[in-house]
């Protein structure tokens, strides 16, 4: 049963984990009874000391990882306002324990949005602006191993965020933007946007009515990073990280 998972606990022990830059090992392990339900209570028991709220974030967006973990939809996470870098300030990999970056489309909600029936269309209608963004993970596990269940409770991995310029959204077909991720100057990765759901705007929908269940929903101001469209390469010192999306524009992060 979930009630035997002690979930302020658990969410002491990732915060720990994050303290310390020491990665653990998982909680299904040791609490096998830690479902996804069990899991969202463990980040909101971390959301509910982490500040400000900047926005949230989906994960699992991509039918190949989806297939991989044996899951049929997406997860999400939150986005404190405190783990935001400014264009052009570097990502110090020293307060990380194993960082990794991906590319995102990133939204800027012009009004609130909320509700049950929310449409990709009642996304873009209420987004004021669109980006290419540089989400950095940074698992709390060790190898980056965990489940479905793990990742949700450690908050999608989420550790840091860069936002490029912001591009009106009007006339561009985020589906077929063409995304590239280099790595020191060498391409690693490459997608479109559609590798998010079909469409980003639609991961943003499915959120929208997922934090419907809960009573929430998105506000005007927040940023929602769409879901990562190439697997994400791991950073250290001295590292240099672009993503480019056709339309959206480039966006570089150093590392130190």
């Amino acid at each position: 049963m979930s009630t035997e998972v002690p979930v302020p606990e658990l969410a002491a022990r990732l915060a720990g984990a994050v303290a310390d830059r020491t990665a653990i090992g998982r909680l299904t392990d040791e609490f096998p009874a830690l479902d996804l339900p069990t899991a969202y209570r463990v980040q909101r028991h971390l959301r509910s000391s982490a500040g400000p709220l900047a926005g949230w974030k989906l994960g699992l967006t991509s039918r190949a990882k989806q297939l991989q973990v044996d899951v049929d939809e997406p997860i999400y996470g939150f986005l404190p306002a405190g783990a935001t870098l400014d264009p052009g300030e570097p990502l110090d990999t020293g307060t990380q324990i194993q960082p990794r970056c991906e590319p995102e489309i990133v939204f800027t909600l012009g009004h609130d949005l909320s509700g049950p029936d929310v449409t990709a269309a009642d996304v873009l209608a209420a987004t004021s602006a669109v980006a290419v963004g540089i989400e950095v993970l940074d698992s709390r596990y060790t190898g980056y191993r965990f489940t479905t269940a793990d990742v949700v409770a450690d908050n999608t991995s989420a550790s840091r965020f860069v936002i490029g310029a912001p591009v009106d959204p009007a006339g561009v077909e985020l589906r077929l933007v063409g995304v590239v991720l280099e790595k020191n100057g060498d391409v690693v990765s490459t997608a479109a946007g559609a590798a998010s759901l079909g469409d980003p705007a639609a991961a943003v929908a499915w959120l929208v009515r997922t934090l419907a269940a809960d009573g929430e929903g998105l506000a005007a101001g927040e940023i929602v990073l769409s879901g990562g469209l190439t697997a994400a390469v791991p950073v250290g010192p001295g590292d240099v990280v672009v993503a480019t999306i056709d339309r959206l524009g480039s966006l570089r992060l150093d590392c130190r």
